[in-house]
């Protein structure tokens, strides 16, 4: 569905994220902001997955490797190849980590729920993530500097962008038949209008 009264998103917490055992505190966040996990699983994703999950055009290849480029710039490092080789750099290095070890895949539901989990979660680059988000409480890094390393970010964390997005993200990690459609306590008085006028004092 892509209703924005109950919307799904699809996060994948990364390698870094299990192997320094935040998959407990990532998880708790969303719940106790009050989405609700409709999916999980625990696995090591192969490389077709990622390959048709990490879908970037020209364009966002580009425009990620000349940011890169400027910052190689600011530091006098000498550039070898054209912009959007650096930004093909990104995804190369990130499919091979993300293979190489196991993630927590999450279909999530909610109001808004991509919004509120792109909320949550942070700048996609640690760097510029504010306090207070995932990534800005629990990890720093760059593009920059993890290109230059020749490796992956270490974000923790991906997020759908949107409904959209979700939708076709969660085919790639979920079978239909994995995905459970029940009902929470906190749903229930969030949005449960019988209960209006029926609270204790």
């Amino acid at each position: 569905m892509t209703s924005r009264i109950k919307e799904q998103s699809l996060v994948l917490i990364k390698p870094d994220g299990v192997q320094r055992s935040l998959v407990g505190d990532i998880v708790a966040r969303f719940e106790q902001r009050g989405l609700k996990i409709i999916g999980i699983k625990f696995l090591v994703p192969s490389e077709e997955q990622c390959r048709k999950h990490y879908n970037k055009d020209e364009n966002w290849f580009l425009e990620k490797g000349q940011e890169i480029v400027n910052e190689m710039k600011k530091d006098n490092l000498e550039i070898t190849r054209e912009p959007i080789e650096y930004g093909k750099d990104i995804i190369r290095n990130i499919i091979q980590y993300m293979t190489g070890g196991p993630v927590v895949a999450l279909a999530l539901e909610g109001h808004a729920a991509s919004e509120i989990v792109g909320q949550m979660v942070g700048s996609t680059e640690p760097k510029n993530a504010d306090i207070g988000t995932i990534r800005g409480d629990f990890t720093i890094d760059s593009y920059y500097l993890s290109t230059t390393q020749k490796r992956a970010v270490r974000n923790l964390i991906h997020a759908s962008e949107n409904g959209k997005e979700a939708q076709r993200e969660i085919s790639i990690w979920f079978h239909n038949d994995e995905l459970i459609d029940y009902s929470t306590a906190h749903e229930r008085i969030l949005y449960d209008v019988s209960a209006d006028g029926h609270w204790e004092s």
